[in-house]
């Protein structure tokens, strides 16, 4: 994988942790997420580098045997709710969304100015 990129994706504004994409040039999108621990170390600057050292882990760990089907079982139930076209499960964070953003997601705190039109002429 020729590396082209990487976005850092804050989850919950940082505070419940950040999401790593890293991007390959033929499309390829790793993507490592990383929770934040009570301390909130992780920010959007050092993010990268623990996302590279999650997959440096990774690549060093013992893989189990590819005919273990109770592990393909787990990984084949951990998809997305998008992947797993889970509407609800959707909604629920699209809200969460929304919630984590609120006053700038609410369409009702848009203000108006106050100056009235007609204002007299200046002869």
């Amino acid at each position: 994988m020729h590396l082209v990129g990487t976005q850092v994706i804050p989850e919950q504004g940082g505070r419940s942790g950040f999401t790593v994409e890293f991007v390959g040039e033929g499309g390829e999108i790793v993507s490592v997420s990383m929770r934040n621990d009570t301390s909130r170390s992780l920010n959007r600057l050092n993010a990268v580098e623990q996302a590279k050292a999650v997959m440096l882990e990774l690549a060093h760990a013992d893989v189990p045997d590819s005919s273990d089907t109770e592990t393909e079982r787990k990984v084949k139930t951990a998809r997305s709710a998008r992947a797993a076209k889970d509407t609800a499960e959707m909604e629920r964070q699209l809200d969460q969304g929304l919630e984590d953003t609120f006053p700038a997601s609410d369409p009702v705190s848009v203000t108006t100015p106050s100056v009235p039109g007609d204002r007299p002429k200046k002869r």
